[in-house]
């Protein structure tokens, strides 16, 4: 079995603390549906102080990601 990487970005503030946290919430909505377009499963989510931690077991789709975030 091949390890998947893990994603870090800090996305919200650090009042979001957890992914009970509204806004955690909408986001981890967000990239199940995205898990859904690309029929892979988000197999990690975190979030700690407003740093969020995800993994798909897509390596496809985990490459598109970092390519989105390079470009910022």
């Amino acid at each position: 079995m091949v390890g998947h990487g893990v994603i870090e970005v800090d996305l919200f503030s650090e009042q979001v603390n957890g992914t009970d946290h509204p806004e955690a919430v909408k986001f981890k909505e967000l990239l199940e549906d995205v898990a859904q377009e690309y029929q892979c499963n988000l197999l990690l989510f975190e979030v700690e102080k407003g740093t969020v931690a995800f993994s798909f077991d897509s390596d496809e789709l985990m490459a598109e990601i970092l390519k989105i975030l390079q470009m910022k």
